[in-house]
């Protein structure tokens, strides 16, 4: 199979794609307007303690305060009796008697934090004292005394030396857990990894010590740096990116923490807009629709909550060949693996209901089951499903740390209250600005007029003003901004004149 990670860079949204054998299987993005706070450390205070529900609100500078439960919280001289103690990287901590969170901490008091989860729709992020800074073979834990190995390095053998290998190299009482990619690194690349991050932790508490809080005391990689550290594993072939400033910064950063990989790295520079020339842009347009079609005819329906998202399988256009159990029986099969596909494609978390068409034969129940559990093996992200029931439901869960894929790209509809979902107004500015670049060049006029929605108009004057310029100035073209109240707010036409 081969693999590929393909980065779009821009100065107004940073995409990745992960492409295996020709189809988008993983798209994450990001933007300066709205940037993910995930794995950020930060010194915050304790604004309000809440025994009734042994959990804390935390201000660390954003709009909304952080959330702290009590299994997540830390504290110097007391953490071994609450200290939740991982066994092996692939355990869920689990709480275990001990303080309650108004014996732990109390209001007013500063806190080292770090962002274990997004916020998403009206909540706050979900923070934790239990700080992990990962780099790209080792995640440092300074408050654990333990070694952990990715679950995905099956090797018992190989499991037991590289322990070995960081009981040898590790500082007393630092706790590190190998990552998937360290299971073919050397000895001095482990050795490297090890001694950034006790810098970066040194770094981290100094800040802490000088800083009035709430205040951000480190923050993590970017997308493109990131893409090295979280995306390109063994199994990755090749990286192209079509920006030259990143496509340098990412070769620096591979030269520091991982040189073998200079090579499999290459700038995109063809005419053809990267993401176009691998038919990216129309899987990234299917994926945010609510009905995915499958090549028997079948389709699938995904609807999502802020809570539970839930999947309908119909047969649709396809009626079979002989008899209805085998007609539902390959639907069913079909729609198993694309469900998987999807939920992996869509970051879909949080509670998840498949309703499969009802099958009575427990022959192909099983053997469905068994086809979900395989499909979804890929899938980095934890999950925990449960049996097939009576009435052909799956539920299952998966991992949430951050807002799912139509979240990030569309906004309510205000044509209907917020009933439905559109594009957000950014998403089509940015698609605005893309099609501007793919025929700037090509084009002999000098002024571009928009014909747009007037709600996009007042984004591209106020909010994305600074873009607009700048698209401006790199295409020497004069952009004119035409409001329409006939035009749908998704629709726009541009207007190339001489």
């Amino acid at each position: 199979m081969t693999t590929e990670i393909l980065i779009n860079a821009t100065s107004y949204e940073v995409r990745l794609a992960l492409v295996e054998d020709g189809n988008l299987s993983e798209f994450h993005m990001q933007r300066p307007t709205d940037k993910g706070l995930m794995g950020n450390v930060y010194k915050g205070r304790i604004v309000r303690v809440l025994p009734g529900m042994q959990a804390a609100f935390v201000d660390i500078g954003l709009e909304r305060t952080g959330f702290l439960y009590v299994d997540d919280v830390c504290v110097a001289s007391n953490s071994s009796q609450y200290n939740p103690c991982i066994t092996d990287c692939s355990q869920t901590p689990t709480r275990s008697i001990g303080p309650r969170i108004e014996d732990l901490i109390s209001e007013g008091q500063d806190l080292l934090v770090q962002v274990s989860k997004d916020p998403i729709g009206t909540k706050g992020a979900r923070l934790t004292c239990h700080i992990t800074l990962p780099c790209r073979n080792l995640v440092f834990i300074p408050q654990t005394d333990h070694i952990g190995v990715s679950r995905k390095i099956e090797d018992e053998e190989l499991r037991a030396e590289l322990k070995t290998l960081i009981e040898e190299i590790r500082p007393q009482s630092a706790g590190f857990i190998l990552r998937t990619v360290a299971e073919h690194a050397t000895r001095e690349e482990l050795e490297a990894d090890m001694e950034y991050l006790l810098i970066l932790w040194d770094e981290i508490i100094d800040k802490a010590d000088t800083r009035e809080s709430p205040s951000l005391v480190h923050e993590d990689l970017s997308i493109v740096l990131r893409s090295i550290r979280d995306f390109f594993t063994m199994d990755v072939d090749h990286l192209i990116i079509d920006d030259k400033n990143a496509y340098e910064q990412l070769l620096a950063h591979v030269q520091t923490f991982a040189p073998q990989l200079a090579e499999k790295i290459s700038l995109y520079q063809d005419e053809t807009p990267l993401f176009e020339a691998h038919n990216i842009e129309v899987e990234i347009g299917r994926a945010i629709e609510k009905k995915v079609w499958l090549r028997s005819g079948g389709y699938i329906i995904i609807e999502s909550t802020e809570a539970l998202s839930v999947i309908d399988v119909n047969t649709g256009r396809y009626v079979g060949k002989s008899d209805l159990n085998s007609t539902i029986f390959k639907t069913n099969m079909e729609a198993a693996i694309e469900i998987a596909y999807q939920l992996r494609l869509r970051n879909i978390g949080g509670i998840i209901i498949i309703d499969f068409i009802d099958m009575e034969d427990d022959a192909h129940r099983e053997e469905l089951f068994a086809t979900f559990k395989e499909a979804v093996k890929k899938d980095k992200s934890r999950n925990n499903i449960l049996k097939l029931s009576e009435f052909g439901l799956v539920q299952m869960t998966r991992k949430r740390n951050s807002e799912n894929l139509h979240q990030l790209m569309c906004e309510p509809c205000h044509y209907c209250s917020g009933e439905g979902m559109i594009k957000s107004r950014r998403t089509i500015c940015y698609d605005i600005f893309r099609k501007i670049s793919r025929k700037a060049k090509s084009s002999h006029g000098s002024t571009i007029t928009l014909r747009v929605h007037q709600k996009i108009a007042d984004m591209l004057h106020n909010e994305e003003e600074p873009t607009l310029l700048k698209v401006e100035k790199d295409f020497n073209k004069r952009i004119i901004v035409a409001p329409s109240k006939e035009l749908h707010i998704e629709k726009y036409e541009i207007i190339w004149q001489r």
